[in-house]
This record gives structure tokens, sequence and C-alpha cells, in this order.
């Protein structure tokens, strides 16, 4: 099993409408180091899905339902794209400023690589942002 967190701006595909869809092909991903990341996501990993920029909360659990595949939106066979499937809402959503101030977090890639929308997490850094949230 590994773990990953995901940005979405809530505004162009929120929490709320992954939930209500069901399923999300997550596609349109442009950046080669976030490419790589889902290249390695296997079905059942778990994911944190991230609301970005407005409100800069991870708001809920998803998992993958299929691995890696030729994103269906480009034009170039090397993107890739991952289904998703909304598992649970976060109680409680974790903030930016909730995580910054986290000891067990001060290495997470959302701190260190900001702007990459697809990254890893180490179990230890999932297990303490969970327990902020639930």
């Amino acid at each position: 099993m590994q773990y990953w967190l995901v940005k979405s701006e809530p505004e162009a595909y929120s929490w709320a409408r992954f939930v209500k869809e069901g399923r999300a092909c997550w596609d349109g991903v442009r950046n080669y180091q976030a490419r790589n990341n889902l290249q390695l996501m296997q079905p059942g990993d778990l994911v944190l899905f991230y609301h970005s920029v407005s409100e800069k909360a991870i708001v809920g659990i998803a998992k993958v339902a299929k691995a890696a595949y030729p994103d269906p939106s480009a034009d170039d066979p090397k993107w890739m794209a991952v289904d998703l499937v909304p598992d649970r809402a976060f109680e409680t959503p974790v903030t930016l400023d909730q995580i910054k101030k986290e000891p067990r977090l001060e290495n997470i890639a959302l701190l260190r690589q900001s702007r990459l929308s697809v990254m890893p997490l180490k179990t230890e850094e999932f297990d303490a942002l969970l327990a902020l949230g639930n």
C-alpha cells in the first residue's frame, strides 16, 4: 500500500463534485514529476484530496481504482491518468497552516514542492494527517 496526495482547485474540481460523480479520471497532469507519481499509483492505494488555492486544506480520502493509463485529454501518450474513487470525507479539513505547524510533517512534499499536484506520502505523514483530520 502506498499513500498519495493530489491537489485540485475546488472551483475547477471539488471534493463535493468528486463524491457526487463517484469516480474521476485524474487527468490533465502536465508535470513530469507528477506524471511519474501517477505511474506509480496502484489500485487500492489511498489518496488524500487537497483543495488548493482558495481553501488550502485536505478535505477527504480517495482510493486508486485503476492504475496509470494514457491520459485521454493529451495528444501525447507519455502523459498518464489514473482513476480515483472517493472513500470518505475528513471530519475536519486539515489546513495548510495546521500542516506547517505539525513537526511530524516538516518534510512533507506539500511544503517542499508546493506546486507539485501529485505527490507521495510516507506512512507516518499519512497517519499524522489522518489524525489531524479525524
